[in-house]
């Protein structure tokens, strides 16, 4: 089995910078970017939102079919990563450049079709990024510190982008200070995805395996893999309430808060901690089980949720100790899921001696893709149905709904998301038992 060396783990996890960026920022700042600076109403605005990703639950398998066969006319899955890449950092920055054509419409409309052809373009990325891990090495122990490494990356991007998108839009304000930080996000994605494609030159591959054929084997293989399955529907819904949380922090910061600054603040608690403890998740998964590992971080994550209920009446420090929870669990449920899934490939390529990675990779994709999109939905119909009031300027006052939704939608709605995932973490599929050997009773 190959060892992988600490540079080869460190260029690949550099890819994180990339699925990081555009994984985090528009679900924090699109729906309030389309509500507070274009005056589109906060039910169009999830829908703006939704609708691309939705492209993207179809496109992901299509694109692990072709990662597959790439990988086998060429041996090597980086051309996929040096387009979908250079793709993201482009479209990325003319999404937020705000054309102004006059009318909620048509800038709506604008955004809507950039942000489609932005999420094709991580999908293309994205797919072939989520299956090199299983490919790399076939260690379990490797494939585990590869995704730790990885986790490790993908939690300084977090903080980087995700509390420096904030600090500059609002330190500029308006347009302008959107426009701003589109482009300094898109530099960051392209400068990761040179690094990424120039570091893996020469990178292990594992062996190769003929490709799946058609969709029907496609949905023949997923439907008789109950472990990915049963994984992939964990990890929906806890993307579904991750999702709900990123587009809320900005409406929770301002309004309940008292300041869009603190949006900054809520992302730096949140991601520090998860970076301090996201060696120590693996560690622990060593002593007690993956899934019990798995557990305990979605129980950290939903009681910190749940905590926030009380955030106007609570002081600041005792609010931001229930954000630095949410960190906590956060990074244990971000390392488990990967860390569990190439084990799942591995067995299902060793059973059907086939590849697996490029497809299941796709649906992986797809299903995260879905999760946090219709989080950043549910979140704009929680404030429709609060009645929040948009604005060009997010200075408008907003009714006592609103409010009220903003502060359920931020605590109550994604902690109970989060913890449904528990009753899902069954070890009799996630981790089957070797089939005893049979007993020979005497003659």
């Amino acid at each position: 089995m190959t060892t992988l060396s600490g540079r080869t783990r460190f260029r690949y996890s550099l890819g994180s910078f990339v699925t990081g960026s555009f994984g985090t920022v528009p679900g924090l700042i699109l729906v309030k970017y389309l509500t507070d600076t274009m005056a589109v109403p906060a039910a169009a605005a999830g829908v703006i939102v939704f609708v691309p990703k939705a492209w993207d639950v179809l496109f992901n398998p299509i694109a692990g079919r072709m990662s597959d066969a790439n990988l086998l006319k060429t041996g090597s899955r980086r051309r996929f990563l040096l387009i979908g890449g250079i793709g993201v950092a482009i479209l990325f920055a003319l999404m937020f450049a705000h054309p102004g054509f006059g009318a909620p419409l048509p800038d709506a409309l604008y955004v809507a079709i950039l942000f489609t052809a932005c999420a094709t373009a991580y999908a293309v990325f994205q797919v072939p990024f989520n299956a090199l891990p299983a490919e790399l090495t076939e260690s379990a122990d490797e494939r585990t510190k590869l995704t730790s490494v990885r986790i490790g990356v993908l939690a300084v991007t977090i903080l980087i982008c995700g509390g420096g998108a904030p600090a500059i839009t609002s330190g500029i304000g308006g347009v302008a200070g959107y426009r701003v930080m589109a482009i300094v996000i898109g530099l960051i994605v392209l400068a990761a995805t040179l690094l990424v494609y120039f570091g893996l030159k020469g990178a292990p591959v594992g062996s190769l395996r003929p490709n799946t054929v058609s969709f029907k084997d496609l949905s023949r293989t997923i439907a008789r893999w109950r472990p990915f399955r049963w994984l992939l529907g964990t990890y929906f819904i806890q993307a579904l309430g991750i999702g709900t949380v990123l587009a809320a922090i900005p409406f929770f910061a301002q309004r309940i808060l008292g300041s869009e600054g603190y949006g900054t603040v809520i992302f730096v608690i949140f991601v520090g901690p998860a970076l301090l403890t996201m060696p120590l998740w693996p560690r622990l998964g060593a002593r007690v089980g993956k899934l019990n590992g798995f557990r305990i971080a979605t129980a950290a994550f939903a009681i910190g949720l749940l905590g926030l209920i009380l955030a106007q009446s609570l002081p600041l420090v005792v609010i931001l100790v229930f954000v630095a929870l949410c960190g906590v669990g956060y990074a244990g449920i971000s390392v488990f899921p990967l860390a569990i899934l190439p084990d799942l490939i591995t067995a299902e390529e060793e059973r059907t001696g086939e590849t697996r990675a490029g497809i299941a990779a796709g649906v992986w994709t797809a299903g995260e893709t879905l999760g946090l999109a219709l989080g950043a939905g549910l979140w704009s119909a929680i404030l429709a149905f609060g009645g929040y009031v948009s604005s060009t300027d997010a200075t408008t006052d907003q009714p006592h709904s609103a409010i009220v939704a903003i502060l359920l939608g931020s605590s109550i709605i994604p902690g109970v998301l989060i913890a449904l995932a528990l009753p899902l973490l069954r070890r009799s599929v996630l981790e089957p038992r070797e089939p005893l050997e049979p007993r020979h009773e005497p003659a």
